[in-house]
């Protein structure tokens, strides 16, 4: 498997006669065969079995070294601002990491560093591009403003005979930060591609090889043995298979974005937020958007003619459900619990299971379902005609056509202005408040690692529900006993897949009971204790839930109150009672 890279390359000014165009190729390796994550079974030289489900990690600063003359020693070409994301979990083919024209020269050294130099570390996340390679919402690196990145992120399964175990390392701090300095021989004179392999194996063997089961995981604090362990091993882990002949193919043209009609719509973002990739054909405008607001609201899109969306998405519950299975417009009951919709301009998939690419695809679903909304897109849009809707789609779009297309778009664009980032939380961490003792001691519980190793027993949530979101976007097995509904695996049909739920976010979590994709659960404190102590293990189990002891946490009652009393304030005002609800 050779894994997903995305860069950002700094400009060098060359002429255009003395340059050529130069790629880097990744994959990695386990014993010289290709891996995918999730990967098939390796077996360790300590005679552990493991599959790995994540292989992330960032690189920085490249640089090559051009060969002297008989008085010099060399010449670093470096690339200004240079940083990629590679991620091992696009299935098939190689991917490739274009530096652009360098100069033609003989070179010596290919350099660069796997993670970040101190100031990129701590530096606002949200200030990068949404296609940027640091950007959080692309990389799933960024845990907290405390803890800057992730710079290399393994985890998978343990498989000793019937037990199934999790292992999660986690590379980070800006002392780990680790030099990948690969000799060559390279004149470019041609397009050429640098073929570099990373032999994962070589990370867990060694002359001492990781005994896995006694050290499931590491966050990289100072002084921890595991980390130093795989820091001093990276070096050995990249090699350079091959420089070819590349033969350039045309890069295909980025979508040109749609015409302007009507008022641009001016997204707010907060503080600490990464910028989203909003939607550029059409773009967002005041029109579409009021469009899809009124849309939203109303029930003519039911069979009925009685259901809107926000009959099951209410501002008092932050645009969720009370009900553990929302009610259809003909009376039947839904399978799963009502998501909360807000922060959606940040995903890029949608419903728990994941099978709609984009808002404007799934809002179209719940219309046509027999057990929501029961209703046909012709019936729904000759509805709308006859309602003189055609003014507003005629703002909106620049003309009075109303389709499906059009409503998907319309609905789309409401939804992706609801934003929620003014919780108590929220201003506790711009110094507009604080937070009580309790509140404080809940939020250490959530971000500190379960590590008996290393003397840490919080209870571990910030893998799964860290960063300004809390919530990573990503599918997880979270140890539900559930044999009927297997999640992501209806969409992918992949049997690694079962059970896996996208990650709901904390935000406003008070109000949006019950709890789980099935709503299995009505209060948070029955949340705690199914994380605590209940977890049913499974061989898709996430790795971060399956590292822990099957005894469980030990957390106890003051520490379980300390974490309700946390996640209450990740509530937004705008929801409660006393905010204006013309949302």
């Amino acid at each position: 498997m050779i894994g997903r890279l995305l860069c950002i390359c700094g400009l060098l000014t060359v002429t255009p006669h003395l340059q050529a165009t130069v790629s880097l190729e990744l994959r990695h390796l386990w014993e010289d065969k290709p891996l995918a994550t999730p990967s098939r079974a390796f077996v360790t030289r300590s005679g552990e079995t493991i599959e790995l489900s994540r292989l992330a990690y960032l690189l920085s600063d490249l640089r090559l070294l051009g060969r002297g003359n008989s008085t010099s020693s060399g010449t670093w070409l470096s690339r200004n601002n240079w940083f990629a994301h590679v991620d091992a979990s696009r299935p098939g083919g190689i991917s490739r990491l274009h530096l652009g024209d360098l100069p033609r020269r003989t070179y010596t050294v290919l350099q660069f560093q796997v993670g970040l130099d101190q100031e990129t570390n701590e530096a606002d996340p949200s200030l990068h591009p949404a296609d940027h390679p640091l950007n959080p919402n692309l990389n799933n690196l960024h845990w907290t403003p405390q803890g800057g990145y992730i710079f290399l992120a393994m985890e998978g399964h343990l498989r000793n005979g019937g037990n199934t175990g999790g292992f999660a390392y986690h590379l980070g701090n800006s002392w780990n930060r680790t030099v990948i300095s690969l000799p060559l021989s390279l004149e470019f004179t041609d397009p050429v591609t640098i073929a570099i392999d990373v032999h994962l194996d070589r990370l867990f063997n060694g002359d001492e090889p990781l005994q896995i089961a006694a050290n499931p995981s590491t966050h990289s604090r100072k002084g921890d043995g595991i980390a130093q362990l795989l820091k001093s091993r990276l070096p050995s882990a990249f090699a350079i298979r091959e420089i070819r002949q590349t033969h350039l193919r045309a890069r295909p043209e980025s979508p040109a974005p749609g015409n302007l009609i009507g008022t641009p719509y001016r997204f707010r973002l907060a503080r600490g937020f990464p910028i989203p990739k909003l939607p550029t054909a059409p773009p967002l405008t005041n029109e579409g958007v009021a469009l899809g607001k009124r849309l939203f609201h109303d029930p003519l899109l039911s069979g009925t003619s009685k259901q809107s969306c926000s009959s099951c998405h209410q501002i008092a519950h932050a645009l969720s459900d009370s009900r553990r299975f929302s009610e259809g417009a003909s009376g039947s009951l839904g399978t799963r619990n009502a998501m909360p919709l807000f922060n959606l301009a940040w995903k890029d998939s949608f419903f728990w299971d994941g099978r709609a690419p984009s808002l404007r695809v799934q809002a179209l679903q719940p219309i046509q379902n027999p057990i929501e909304m029961h209703e046909s897109l012709p019936n729904a849009i000759a509805k709308l005609k006859a309602s003189n809707y055609g003014p507003l789609f005629q703002a909106a779009f620049g003309s009075a056509g109303i389709t499906k297309e059009r409503l998907g778009i319309a609905l789309e664009q409401f939804l992706l202005t609801r934003t929620s980032y003014h919780s108590r939380f929220d201003q506790a961490a711009r110094g507009e408040g604080g937070l009580t003792d309790q509140e404080k001691r809940g939020f250490e519980l959530f971000m500190t690692e379960y590590d008996p190793r290393r003397g840490l027993k919080g209870a571990d949530c910030f893998h799964c529900h860290g960063g300004a979101f809390f919530t990573d976007h990503r599918f997880h097995n979270n140890g539900l006993r559930d044999d009927d509904d297997r999640g992501l695996e209806s969409v992918t049909g992949r049997s690694t897949d079962r059970n896996r739920f996208i990650t709901p976010s904390l935000r406003n979590i008070a109000l949006t009971a019950p709890y789980m994709h099935d709503g299995r659960f009505q209060t948070l404190e029955a949340v705690i204790e199914h994380y605590d102590s209940g977890l049913h293990r499974s061989s898709t189990l996430d790795p971060n839930l399956a590292k822990h002891p099957p005894e469980g946490l030990g957390l106890g009652m003051e520490d379980r109150n300390a974490l309700v009393a946390f996640l209450k304030t990740l509530t937004d005002p705008q929801f409660l009672p006393a905010a204006k609800t013309g949302n």
